[in-house]
């Protein structure tokens, strides 16, 4: 499972470009390999034109996903667990929950998105 990236504000599709380039791209090579197929929904900043160029530049394959499916979606199941896990624990600031969160996340094991 990849990293945890923390995004100020609303994400726009630079900030996921962004996301992709510095992260998930390096994440994924390291861990799969040089041939990987991506997948995400529909969100429009994920299927904007400046993203696809990102993903056809970079010879990235793209799942193609139905519309109006979160129900296929991994990172549903991920946020529910996400909530369980940090359930009772409060933060007095963004950095505090931001850790808590990254806390929670390493912990959620890999077998339960396979």
């Amino acid at each position: 499972m990849g990293p945890l990236v923390r995004v100020s504000g609303l994400m726009n599709r630079f900030q996921y470009e962004s996301i992709l380039e510095n992260h998930m791209r390096p994440f994924a090579r390291q861990s799969i390999g040089r041939s990987f197929t991506y997948q995400q929904d529909n969100d429009p900043k994920h299927t904007s034109l400046h993203v696809r160029n990102w993903f056809n530049r970079r010879h990235v394959n793209v799942l193609p996903w139905p519309s109006q499916s979160p129900d296929l979606n991994v990172i549903e199941p991920l946020w529910e667990e996400l909530e369980r896990r940090l359930k009772g624990k409060f933060a007095s600031y963004a950095d505090q929950k931001f850790s808590q969160l990254q806390d929670a996340w390493s912990q959620i094991p890999q077998s339960t998105i396979n």
